[in-house]
């Protein structure tokens, strides 16, 4: 028995110096915003240089790629759109070119405002 302490003792006692095993945690997977985002949104024209505001129109949102989607309007006037996405503090926004893209995520993160072509939208899903 004291040879079997005496061949265990050391394995042990190194064992508990070294500490617990650390286990790495999972790596997290980026959030694709395009998913978040994609959808049927319905809303509002609420402002048009070119045009009226116009009620009930449905905007459509497809995923493309990571953080990248198109925009596409049952109102004829709004044309077809794709763009990147990206969090900027607590809203989701388009990387850039002339579309406004926000979603406020700390006020109302299922309202989205648009601005394409000069027509500003207001949809929610």
């Amino acid at each position: 028995m004291r040879a079997l302490l005496l061949a265990i003792l050391p394995a042990v006692a190194g064992a508990a110096l070294m500490g617990p095993t650390a286990i790495a945690a999972p790596a997290k997977k980026p959030v694709d915003y395009a998913t978040q985002v994609a959808g049927t949104w319905q809303g509002d024209v609420t402002s048009d240089a070119r045009g009226s505001s116009r009620t009930g129109v449905t905007v459509t949102i497809t995923r493309i790629g990571s953080n990248k989607v198109e925009i596409a309007c049952d109102y004829a006037r709004i044309p077809k759109v794709q763009l990147g996405l990206a969090r900027y503090a607590d809203s989701l926004q388009a990387v850039s070119g002339p579309v406004v893209f926000l979603i406020q995520l700390d006020k109302d993160p299922n309202r989205l405002d648009l601005t394409i072509d000069d027509a500003a939208l207001t949809v929610r899903r």
